[in-house]
């Protein structure tokens, strides 16, 4: 009666106008009210069911896109007369529904269809399965849901309408799909208000849904007696899908460490594994215009096959060691597996673009965005307009993992001044000096280290000038390069404020491991979250001009001058301190070459440290998604997870410049000192090495 009389009040009485005095009343419209809903299960209203309304028995549409709303209800108004209605979802049904209908009357029918849709949940607990679908649960239970239909239903699908889709959801947390209908959450964290979400699709057409609230309450206290021990642990932090980012970039740079380096160009030159041969054909098209340099053009060019081979985001992750996974595991705080890993970096962080044909990072995704009237350039069937004026895919999906102030920091470790004085020494040519302190440097033409340093120093004019690189420190990081070779650069725009950004975030990181190590505070993640964004923000302004080129370059460079260096002839004729337990073979030549020539008595370690961490650092802000993150858990998980590496670079830091990051800049000269570049402090530290020597 009471939908009776809302379609009553629904009916409008029109009126035509007077006229000759008479009035006339309009034919009064019929209203015909369909409900649809499951006939099993919950009996739930099903939205979107398609309704049919004919004037005959053969069912010919008299009104179409007629369908149900959320409530699996449509109201029809129609002329009298005679009509047959049904209505279809899911499954085909032969149920026709009769209705002769007078001048303003109105007529109720309900379809049922047979699909029995139904949301069971079981909660888990220390691995008992208790009640099902209690209405209270304690906090820390796994709950598993399971999207159900009935045995007809499934039986009869070759009769569905449509491809049917089961979705399973949460207004908190995330449920994580085991099969198409079932799913699992974790309760932990989420005390309160839980609503288990189940929706039965058709593709683009009918659907219902079922919502299940759960109140999860914290575990009952437990009165005890007698001596009771309190144990402090640390803060637990969120998993965050951006940590998956991390060991990528951890994966990557190692892929690139020298130790691999060094293993790839000599299986190369010593036609060890399979694989060079194919390098080798790679490479015997590329060669230099000097007679005698065939080895050293295969070292060059299989470098850039290395390079290109291992500097990308491909991650197999199935294929990750034992060790590699258990370091991931600490870093994380919770025990995970590579399928895990792999979940979190493939289905969680990366973002679909252009169309979802392709999947990049959440940074770069934002910057397709502002780019997206420009086509993709995925070279298979691309336009002409993408061919000559598109995005490169290969650089949005892969960009390559490399950061200039590995260069800087290798190169203010005296690693290029080395190789350049060897080159003169092996040149004939003497410096400033009366004497050259190399010139007992005899280099036998028996063995290839002679041809390979005259390869080496024919190709000079095709490397990178100090210069160069340089103009590109200032752009990138603000930092320069201080000596006789280095002019007074002219520089159109550089990072005045990255090493004030990125020092007052490895302080302020500093200060939050002090909190975050006191079991009887939660540290704050706000001032490091405010803190990387700033830096991620300088480093993006960087990324320009000579971004996607010139460090590539340097690294390949320096890291042929770094396998010269590693040779055993060069041991021989250079000697240096055996018992120094340097990691990388070519070390201890560097740190040799410079008490020869009297430079700075620092550790080539420490500036090697600084540039390994100092990349994975930046390589994590800097494609970090930072300048969307709002969340403090992301920032504290980013410090606790990359922590053995800030503190490293803030240890070696301090080893390299004598400046301690971790210090309060409540004084304006520790404020300069700590925003000051490095190589002020590193001249500053050899002018006093060699006045205390006088």
């Amino acid at each position: 009666m009471a939908t009776e009389k809302k379609l009553t009040k629904q009916m409008s009485h029109t009126q035509m106008p007077e006229a000759a005095g008479h009035t006339h009343l309009a034919v009064k419209k019929a209203m015909i009210q369909v409900t649809v809903s499951d006939s099993g299960g919950r009996k739930s209203p099903i939205e979107g069911a398609q309704v049919c309304v004919s004037r005959d028995k053969s069912l010919t549409p008299l009104l179409t896109d007629v369908e149900t709303d959320s409530n699996g209800e449509a109201v029809i108004e129609v002329d009298p007369g005679i009509y047959w209605v049904t209505a279809k979802a899911f499954v085909a049904t032969d149920d026709k529904w009769r209705v002769d209908l007078q001048d303003g009357g109105c007529e109720i029918h309900s379809f049922r269809i047979p699909v029995g849709f139904n949301l069971e949940y079981v909660p888990c607990r220390d691995s008992a399965v208790q009640s099902t679908c209690p209405d209270v649960i304690t906090e820390g239970t796994v709950v598993r849901a399971t999207a159900k239909v009935s045995d007809d239903f499934e039986k009869g699908q070759k009769n569905f309408l449509k491809p049917v889709i089961f979705e399973l959801s949460s207004n908190r947390g995330t449920i994580k799909r085991t099969s198409d209908r079932e799913g699992y959450i974790e309760t932990a964290g989420l005390r309160g208000r839980l609503e288990l979400i189940a929706v039965l699709r058709e593709e683009n057409t009918a659907q219902m849904t079922i919502r299940e609230a759960l109140n999860v309450i914290a575990e009952a206290a437990q009165s005890i007696s007698g001596g009771v021990s309190v144990t402090l642990g640390r803060t637990a932090t969120a998993k965050t899908s951006d940590m998956a980012l991390w060991t990528v970039i951890r994966a990557s740079t190692a892929a690139l460490s020298f130790t691999n380096y060094k293993t790839f160009i000599d299986n190369v030159m010593c036609g060890i594994e399979p694989w060079a041969t194919d390098t080798t054909t790679k490479c015997s098209n590329k060669s230099l215009p000097y007679p005698g340099v065939n080895d050293y053009s295969l070292v060059k060019c299989a470098t850039e096959v290395f390079l290109m081979t291992n500097c990308g985001v491909v991650v197999d992750f199935a294929n990750l060691a034992d060790s590699t996974l258990l370091e991931e595991q600490a870093r994380f705080g919770r025990e995970i597996q590579r399928t895990d890993l792999e979940d979190l970096w493939y289905d969680a962080y990366l973002v679909g673009v252009n169309g979802g044909t392709v999947k990049t990072l959440p940074y770069l995704s934002l910057i397709r965005s502002k780019l997206g009237d420009v086509p993709l350039k995925d070279g298979s069937t691309s336009t002409a307009l993408a061919n000559c004026y598109g995005i490169l895919q290969e650089k949005l999906t892969n960009p390559c993992l490399i950061e200039l102030i590995w260069s800087y920091w290798e190169e203010e470790g005296q690693l290029v001044q080395t190789m350049k004085a060897i080159s003169m020494r092996f040149q004939n040519k003497r410096g400033r000096a009366e004497v050259d302190p190399l010139m007992r440097f005899d280099i036998d033409p028996l063995r290839p280290l002679g041809n390979l340093l005259w390869g080496y120093i024919q190709d000079e004019q095709h490397r990178l000038t100090l210069v160069r690189r340089a103009y590109e420190y200032d752009h990138h990081y603000g930092i320069s390069l201080q000596g006789r070779a280095v002019p007074t650069l002219r520089t159109v725009d550089g990072r005045s404020k990255f090493l004030e950004a990125f020092h007052n975030l490895l302080y302020l990181c500093s200060v939050f491991f002090k909190e975050d190590d006191d079991t009887t505070v939660i540290a704050d993640g706000f001032p490091v979250m405010n803190a990387i964004r700033e830096v991620h923000l300088l480093l993006a302004e960087g990324a320009h001009n000579q971004f996607g080129d010139l460090p590539s370059t340097a690294r390949q460079e320096m890291l042929i001058e770094q396998w010269l260096l590693a040779r055993p002839e060069m041991r021989e004729f250079l000697g240096g301190r055996i018992m120094v337990p340097y990691s990388e073979a070519w070390m201890d030549r560097v740190d040799t070459v410079k008490r020869i020539q009297g430079w700075t008595d620092i550790t080539v370690t420490d500036f090697h440290y600084l540039a390994v961490f100092g990349e994975q650092l930046l390589l994590s802000i800097r494609y970090g998604n930072w300048s969307d993150v709002f969340d403090p858990t992301q920032a504290a998980n980013w410090a606790r997870y990359w922590r053995a590496e800030i503190q490293s670079y803030i240890h070696s830091y301090r080893a390299v410049t004598g400046v301690d990051l971790t210090q309060d800049t409540a004084g304006l000269r520790q404020a300069s000192e700590r925003y000051a570049p490095p190589s002020v402090h590193l001249r500053r530290r050899l002018d006093y090495q060699l006045a205390s020597k006088r």
